[in-house]
């Protein structure tokens, strides 16, 4: 009942806070004191500051942490049903109530044992620290208002303590938690200030009150549980506060961190969450059972609160370990991380993040009534209208707003909830038997004759040999039966016209390396549209099975279909790897090696992209080219920049050093597993030692190399080819940009090559100092204006492609679109002449095109005959995509003469007309 001559609230946003009984008795026991606390939100400052002045009146330390904590709720309770304060701002001011009280116990603690037992010291004579770990919503900065506070304390390490009577720092530490519970936890006339805790450490209530870092990581190293990975991620150092502004506190996380989030992506998670997920809801039907109030509780009902909070947990645990920037421990922050990063759609991650809010809105009212920490809503009409109005909702015997709301959104939720952890449906009950009439059809195992005879006859064979494989039989039992599910699946697509048994048997042959991966078998297992989508992929060509094979994480990239349609944006992606860098040095984790994967997993993804684009058709050959080329350039050039920061001779913030690209990779044409031709310049003109700058670019080239080429656990990048350097393998590694103009140029007794300048036709700036990049434009472009003598030019060119010519002969009838008369490597040297003979007086052809491009404007300036550059630049297109297609399929590119003849015909056309008629 509401109290005398308190009106009841039941216009919309018009509720008070005064109908909260628990308001009431705050403002009758201590209205002498409800000044005592400054106007507008509290914080650590403000809350610290009321305990010491209640302290200095003489009031006891436990009295001013309780009487504190009842000022501080009244005061929330006012901001949050009055004045529609933000849900994050409340929640921010619970949790500063939580850490100044701890903060204050904690001092309070040592002070009450510290003359009894003396300090624990190491060896160092260093003050071993205990801290207050706060985990779940205290741990986020999301503590609710009349919530608990899970806590662990752990201490630095195991010592004895200096006084008269040493005690070991178990039992000290032991004593300091007994006495911190009093403090914090024990009722008195005053209440309490919050209900600890301790069950999340580890072994529960069954293991010690307190533990030593090496415990801990002990027991995260041998006994952890999957579970206890969710509880860890929103884990920090709430007191003492010195102890995280030090830094020793971060010895801490770097335990934790590795437990929580593993360096995969870890989808062996989700059967943990999904037990986990059950007994919580078998636990709270229990308690709804003959009673239907209990069936709204906001919190652990279906829909509710914690179904939301697991959603995120399992993205970040899953996913985490690879892409930092999306850890945190506040709910509503990994929401908008998650969208921000593409791991969650936008638009459900915003329904999302407004059921959250709604649901700790309705929360919070729960708990404003009674103190309690309770999460159901109550079943007094006054209460529900009182809550409804403070949410501006209404709610009367008729028509309740707030239940219908509250309705739609415990939907929505558990519809996502059981879209992630259940593929879409509902929960399957515990030992349900066969659903949808599958009880005839014999169990998927890879015993079972029964089942592999029923196999499309192909694929039961391939699958019997797999099952005989004594790798697969060391298999557990639980193993083998995810892999029977998953060739089930397989079969049932080859059933509905989804997928052929080509497809099947490559799906086979792709798990079989991957049996001690179970990770990826796990992402299948849970994702049933992956899977299809791979079978797809696989039916498509073989290649993809090998790159898969290689690097079977990037399977994750099917997840998103957007992904797979969307083109290469290398902005994008410049940006994702920045966000991942700054992340990871945020974590304390932006070591090499981590930079290094990085990299590699980035690589591999966008690769991957491109190539289910390729193979389902959605882009060209040359499409495929520009996005391989364009990754490869955005690569180089984060590559640089990390490594730059991690050589330890740099003399300067910016290095003064540009990768040029040659070859396949300067003309846009890289393809799947193409080498990268480059040419490393710098510039050392206002170096105080040139000499020093020399051997510190050297230096630093030598590690740029390793980063692209060396293999690690996430596999590699790239092979470097540096011989189109200044005289090649015998010159330096890296050649300043003067060295370099003069080289090319021909000043001086040192001077490149004919071969060399048909070579710089299509080299490129692609990474590094754009100026140096211009020098080099500059540089390239007077090479291809120098005077020529054509006719010494064009013989140079043929004797050069009839070394390359006699160097691969058609050994029989079938002919390489490459190397054959008329084939790629005659139109490719026909441009070249072409740009260096004519590019003086035919600007348009030094702009590096590629030869399409190229034919055509030779064709357009007239020095080709009408149709010989537009049929020689198709001629061009169609070589490649010869070419492409069978390397897809993994099929020799060699063809029968009459397969390409009218494509080779225009290429030898191109040839006469420019080499002449007798060549």
């Amino acid at each position: 009942m509401n109290a005398p001559g308190i009106p009841l609230p039941l216009a919309r946003g018009q509720a008070k806070a005064a109908h909260s009984r628990f308001v009431q008795r705050v403002r009758r026991r201590y209205a002498d004191m409800l000044g005592r606390l400054p106007d507008g939100l509290p914080d650590f400052a403000t809350i610290t500051a009321l305990i010491a002045a209640l302290e200095a009146e003489g009031m006891p330390v436990m009295r001013a942490l309780r009487i504190a904590r009842q000022l501080v709720l009244e005061r929330l309770a006012v901001l949050d049903i009055e004045q529609h304060a933000d849900q994050a701002e409340v929640t921010a001011a619970m949790t500063h109530l939580a850490e100044a009280t701890l903060e204050r116990a904690h001092a309070q603690a040592l002070a009450d044992i510290d003359p009894r037992w003396g300090v624990p010291r190491n060896a160092a004579g260093e003050k071993v620290e205990f801290w207050i770990v706060g985990m779940g919503k205290l741990g986020a900065r999301e503590l609710n208002v009349s919530s608990d506070i899970d806590l662990i304390y752990v201490y630095e390490e195991e010592v004895t303590t200096d006084g008269e009577k040493p005690v070991s720092a178990q039992e000290y530490f032991g004593q300091m938690a007994r006495r911190m519970y009093a403090l914090i936890g024990d009722v008195t006339d005053d209440g309490f200030v919050f209900r600890v805790d301790l069950a999340l450490r580890p072994n529960g209530n069954s293991g010690p009150p307190v533990v030593s870092l090496a415990m801990l990581e002990e027991y995260f190293l041998v006994q952890g549980r999957e579970w206890e990975r969710f509880a860890w991620l929103k884990s920090r150092v709430v007191a003492p506060r010195a102890a995280v502004t030090s830094g020793r506190a971060l010895a801490l996380r770097s335990l934790v961190t590795p437990f929580v989030y593993r360096r995969y992506l870890d989808y062996g998670v989700f059967e943990g969450l999904r037990t986990l997920h059950h007994k919580i809801r078998e636990e709270a039907q229990r308690r709804a059972a003959g009673r239907p109030e209990r069936a709204n509780d906001v919190k652990l009902s279906r829909g509710g609160i914690r179904e939301i909070e697991f959603i995120v947990q399992l993205l970040l645990v899953v996913r985490g370990g690879q892409f930092p920037e999306i850890r945190t421990r506040s709910t509503l922050k990994a929401l908008d991380r998650l969208r921000a990063t593409g791991l969650m759609k936008a638009e459900t991650a915003e329904k999302l993040h407004e059921a959250y809010v709604f649901l700790r809105r309705i929360e919070h009212r729960i708990q404003f009534l009674d103190d309690q920490q309770t999460h159901l809503l109550p079943t007094n009409d006054d209460d529900l209208r009182w809550i409804a109005a403070s949410l501006g909702l209404s709610c009367g015997k008729n028509a309740c707003e707030l239940l219908d709301r509250l309705g739609e959104t415990r939907e929505f939720v558990s519809t996502e909830f059981d879209t992630l952890l259940h593929d879409g449906r509902a929960p399957p009950p515990r030992n349900s038997g066969c659903r949808n009439g599958s009880c005839s059809a014999p169990q998927a195992q890879l015993e079972s004759e029964t089942w592999l005879d029923r196999l499309p006859p192909e694929l039961g064979e391939r699958v019997r040999r797999f099952s005989e494989n004594p790798r697969v039989q060391n298999l557990r039992e639980e193993s083998r039966l995810r892999i029977a599910k998953l060739v089930q699946r397989a079969v049932d697509e080859i059933r509905s016209g989804n997928c052929s048994v080509d497809a099947a048997t490559r799906f086979v042959d792709w798990i079989e390396p991957l049996l001690r991966r179970e990770s990826y078998l796990a992402l299948l297992v849970e994702r049933p549209n992956v899977q299809r989508r791979l079978l797809r992929l696989l039916g498509l060509a073989r290649w993809p099975v090998r790159y898969l094979m290689l690097h079977p994480g990037v399977i994750d990239e099917l997840a998103d279909e957007r992904t797979m349609i969307e083109r290469f944006d290398p902005a994008a992606l410049t940006a994702e790897l920045e966000s991942r860098h700054e992340a990871w040095k945020r974590s304390g984790e932006a070591d090499e090696g981590a930079l290094l994967d990085t990299l590699r997993r980035a690589h591999h993804a966008e690769i991957f992209r491109t190539l289910v684009r390729d193979v389902e058709g959605r882009i060209t050959v040359e499409a495929v080219a520009d996005e391989l080329s364009a990754l490869a350039d955005t690569i180089l050039q984060r590559s640089l920049d990390w490594a730059w920061g991690h050589l330890k001779k740099r003399h300067r913030d910016v290095p003064r050093l540009a990768v040029i690209a040659y070859g396949k990779l300067g003309g846009k044409e890289l393809g799947y597993g193409s080498d990268l031709d480059v040419v490393f310049l710098y510039d050392d003109a206002g170096e105080a030692d040139p000499y020093q700058a020399q051997e510190v670019y050297a230096a630093f080239v030598r590690k740029l190399i390793t980063w692209l080429t060396l293999r690690t656990a996430a596999g590699e990048l790239f092979d470097i080819d540096t011989a189109l350097r200044p005289n090649g393998n015998s010159g330096l590694l890296v050649t300043s940009i003067e060295s370099f103009e003069r080289y090319q140029r021909g000043r001086g007794s040192n001077t490149a090559w004919t071969w060399e300048h048909q070579a710089i036709t299509r080299a490129r700036f692609c990474a590094g100092d754009a100026e140096l990049g211009e020098r080099f434009e500059a540089t390239r472009r007077a090479v291809i204006e120098a005077e020529r003598d054509a006719e010494a030019l064009r013989q140079e060119i043929s004797a050069m492609r009839q070394k390359v010519r006699d160097a691969h002969p058609q050994r029989d009838t079938r002919i390489d679109p490459k190397h054959c008369a008329g084939g790629l490597m005659d139109i490719e040297f026909a441009v070249q002449y072409l740009v260096l003979a004519h590019g003086r007086t035919h600007p348009g052809l030094q702009d590096n095109l590629g030869n399409i491009a190229l034919l055509k404007r030779a064709e357009e300036a007239r020095l080709l005959d009408a149709g010989i550059g537009a049929a020689a630049a198709d001629a061009y297109r169609e070589l490649r995509r010869a070419q492409h297609r069978a390397r897809l399929d993994e099929q020799p590119t060699l063809f029968s003469e009459e397969t390409l003849a009218p494509e080779r015909a225009a290429g030898r056309a191109l040839w006469r007309a420019v080499f002449g008629p007798g060549a």
